[in-house]
């Protein structure tokens, strides 16, 4: 599912949102949760799962092309991690 189809689907499951209003609380709530993170704030979605922020080290690497040596500088990387509900749902058959 894009984030388009997301705010097609919350439109047509609410009568009373226009697709515009609806795009715009699909954009708040993923907008949120970015600025928690940056902040480095856990998000946690009872039943859905949580996001954090998972520290990645410097590091070497090689090129493959070219086989040189290369610095991989330290980042910060996005960690989901799912609830118990959402695997529950995912693996239960219909």
């Amino acid at each position: 599912m894009t984030k388009s189809e997301l705010v097609e689907n919350l439109a047509e499951k609410n009568g009373w949102l226009t697709r515009k209003d609806s795009e715009m609380i699909v954009n708040i709530v993923f907008d949120s949760i970015c600025d928690a993170l940056r902040r480095g704030e856990k998000v946690e979605i009872r039943g859905f799962g949580s996001f954090t922020i998972r520290e990645r080290g410097a590091r070497e690497a090689r090129n493959p092309k070219s086989g040189e040596v290369v610095r991989i500088p330290a980042k910060k990387t996005p960690f989901f991690k799912t609830g118990k509900e959402l695997r529950e749902r995912v693996n239960t058959a219909d």
